[in-house]
């Protein structure tokens, strides 16, 4: 058993809270780190990093909002000799698809003398309904860019599978997951799916940047919009549209599938107006 906590950084959020459920569910001591916890971690305050690593064993490492955002790299390679200083030996990135500023940070843990493990993820399914869109979700619209590109959006409950296996087992130290869902799905597509699993009717509204950017600040503020805006021009240009298979070789299982996401997330009542 081990006896050395593993450290989630980002234990509130999308994926850091299912990392850090999931490793609990095998008894196994997680250190939750974020602003508000009991041993914070904070991206904006250095001085929290070595008490989070401190005496852990091994770290899931995401950054918010993205690895794209301005001075995240230099931040992350700070936070490697720190935790090179502190005696952690594995850490696992959450990386970005097809964004060369995530690029520049897998390189970041690639060449910071630890133990690491790389997950580079696809769009994440449930930004339609725990992100930045449920809102336009329950008013019945879709708007994205990008136009027909195609994209093998993930559910991230995949994500924190893989995590938990690279955090856990053997075999994965040095390995690069790319994770994508099973399939290509057009937002169109996304949409049809969307309305078949609620049960009325979603519409996809191709849309421009910049009127992209104003509906994510509505849901998330300017901050949130700048970041994920240049993340969608950068990779809805086609770069992403094919399907690889981090999940079968990290976890021996085909990704689960759009429609399974949507009908598991109109049961847990992900879109109803009181959620």
């Amino acid at each position: 058993m081990q006896s050395k906590p593993i450290l989630v950084i980002g234990a509130t959020g999308k994926t850091g809270s299912r990392v850090a459920s999931k490793l609990e569910a095998k008894g196994l001591p997680v250190r939750r780190g974020s602003r508000s916890s009991k041993t914070p971690f904070d991206w904006e305050a250095p001085e929290t990093w070595a008490p989070a690593l401190s005496g852990i064993s091994a770290a899931y490492v995401t950054y918010f909002p993205d690895l794209a955002f301005p001075g995240a790299v230099d931040k992350l390679e700070s936070l490697c000799e720190t935790a090179r200083d502190s005696g952690v030996e594995h850490l696992v990135l959450l990386s970005g698809r097809g964004e060369h500023h995530a690029r520049l940070g897998e390189d970041v843990v690639r060449n910071s003398g630890l133990d690491f493990t790389i997950v580079r993820a696809a769009w994440f399914a449930q930004n339609f309904s725990e992100g930045y869109l449920r809102t336009p979700i329950l008013a019945g619209v879709l708007p994205m860019p990008g136009g027909d590109i195609a994209e093998p959006i993930i559910d991230i409950d995949d994500i924190a599978d893989v995590a938990v296996a690279a955090l856990t087992g053997e075999g994965h130290k040095g390995e690069l997951y790319e994770v994508t869902g099973p399939r290509l799905m057009t937002f169109a597509d996304m949409a049809q799916e969307l309305s078949s699993a609620i049960g009325s009717p979603i519409r996809h509204i191709p849309i421009s940047f910049e009127d992209f950017h104003a509906e994510i600040a509505k849901a998330g503020g300017e901050f949130v919009a700048d970041v994920f805006t240049a993340i969608a021009r950068e990779t809805l240009d086609g770069r992403n549209a094919h399907v690889s298979d981090g999940v079968m070789r990290a976890l021996g299982r085909e990704p689960r599938d759009f429609t399974e996401f949507a009908r598991n997330a109109t049961k847990s009542g992900a879109w109803s107006a009181a959620a």
